[in-house]
């Protein structure tokens, strides 16, 4: 496997979003741990990162303005004082429905794209531009550049723009009578940031039956661009809890603007799961790490299934963050959504670095290619036998720890008792062959670590340097 190549977070451009980091496929950082969900009440987030931290905006449950923070960190947007920067019309366009804002630096200046309905016709949506010459966009004017023209006057929202080859391009959604559908997908150039040129590309029409549920949806498109490929995530069906992304793929070399040069997967990459309670993820964008080595999945969610009524008068998705991973192939793999409380690590193995921890049939094992990715992913939680202790739990399987049974490693539901909180807990410790890496002394077994033996987990004594290498691993 290859590491990347980053550019320094001082580089940062008009698009850092969809490019900041670049090359071939790297290890994941370990200082990526947030904890979910991340602003209640805020649906549609967009989280852009700038020289001097990370910007936040989203969409309001009262659908009536646009909000601003800032951050130096991820984390810190949770806490950070909210202004509002602007508020809809009393009349007239932009008089209701203020959806799905987002914000981006360009030459210099600041500009929001948003999405805004009629006050007498709230279903009148169309995609509308905010400009701020200043260098702070909490302070200066933000100027109403107008309506985004497209090929037609009808339905459209969720615009986004990027970079790449240094063109500049809008992506958004839009109906069209004639297919009979909410939205498809659209892709066009940009002659200014207000205003596209050309005749648009149709990417994506929804005609799969996961994007068909409820309504029929190609929505709210985002961009990332790595190991010579263009990723465009966009969200399906109704937003109930049958919301889902979707993922279409294009060659970095090749005609964006050719629909012809875009693949589609024909299954969802990021969807509903019961058991970490989390129900209809998307709306996502796409920002990286504050240590710039890991890019982070942004998207609003909720902790239920059922709503009563219609899910847009719902006001209780939020917004949620956690660690985009990359397959040996150099696609993205999302996993799941992560259970609410701290980001989950994978935990790679010292002296086979292509392995992960993992569990199989509640085994606990090292395995390479993990594309169930959620198997391998572990939140290190106080220790079931109190303080000065630590244990993993799964991720895929909350409530499920690993843990020392006859000294193998296996992945046991919490039963509560004595002697499962101690084969449960760990002693965490500096990495046996290198202290950058983490090892773990068994609480009910001193002097035993959790280390592989024929890619099995145990917990043995260490005498070697083998032993020591195979107790060693590293967090990402």
């Amino acid at each position: 496997m290859r590491r990347r190549t980053f550019l320094a977070v001082p580089a940062l451009g008009a698009a850092a979003t969809a490019t900041l980091l670049t090359g071939s496929v790297a290890w994941a950082s370990p200082s990526v741990t947030y904890t979910n969900s991340l602003i209640a009440r805020r649906a549609d987030p967009h989280i852009f990162r700038h020289i001097d931290g990370y910007y936040y905006t989203a969409t309001a449950p009262e659908y009536d303005r646009i909000i601003l923070r800032r951050a130096a960190t991820l984390q810190g947007l949770a806490d950070a004082s909210e202004s509002v920067i602007w508020r809809k019309h009393a009349s007239g366009d932009m008089g209701a429905h203020i959806w799905a804002p987002e914000i981006h630096s360009i030459n210099g200046k600041w500009y929001i794209y948003f999405a805004a309905g009629r006050s007498n016709d709230i279903w009148r949506i169309r995609m509308w531009v905010l400009e701020n010459s200043s260098p702070d966009p909490f302070t200066g004017t933000w100027v109403e550049k107008g309506r985004i023209v497209t090929h037609a006057d009808t339905f459209s929202l969720d615009a986004t723009t990027f970079t790449h080859n240094g063109t500049r391009y809008l992506s958004w959604a839009q109906q069209d009578p004639a297919i009979g559908n909410n939205s498809s997908l659209y892709l066009a150039l940009m002659s200014n940031p207000w205003t596209i040129s050309g005749t648009p590309a149709r990417l994506s029409v929804p005609t799969l039956s996961w994007e068909t549920i409820g309504h029929k949806v190609n929505e709210a498109p985002s961009v990332l661009i790595r190991n010579g490929k263009v990723f465009m995530t966009y969200s399906a069906s109704a937003t109930d809890s049958n919301y889902c992304l979707g993922m279409l793929t294009a060659s970095a070399s090749s005609n964006l603007m050719s629909p012809a040069s875009w693949s589609k997967r024909q299954q969802p990459v990021f969807r509903s799961n019961a058991a970490t309670s989390q129900y209809g993820p998307g709306h996502n964008s796409f920002t990286v790490s504050e240590d710039g080595q890991s890019d982070v999945l942004v998207y609003h969610d909720r902790s239920y299934r059922d709503i009563s009524g219609d899910p847009l008068n719902d006001p209780n998705r939020r917004t949620r963050i956690q660690k985009l991973y990359w397959n040996a192939d150099g696609t993205p793999n999302f996993g799941i959504p992560v259970p609410d409380g701290v980001t989950p690590h994978r935990f790679r193995s010292y002296n086979f670095p292509d392995r992960y921890i993992r569990q199989v049939s509640f085994r606990g094992r090292i395995d390479a290619n993990m594309a169930n990715l959620a198997e391998s992913q572990f939140r290190i939680v106080t220790g079931l036998a109190g303080s000065g202790t630590a244990s993993l739990e799964s991720t895929s399987h909350p409530g499920y720890y690993l843990r020392n049974r006859n000294y193998e490693i296996w992945l046991d539901k919490n039963d509560g008792t004595k002697g499962f909180k101690n084969a449960a807990s760990f002693t965490r410790q500096a990495g046996q062959a290198d202290p950058a890496a983490v090892s773990f002394e068994s609480v009910s077994a001193p002097g035993r670590y959790l280390r592989h033996y024929s890619y099995a987990l145990h917990v043995q004594p260490l005498s070697t340097a083998t032993d020591r290498a195979d107790a060693t691993f590293y967090l990402e």
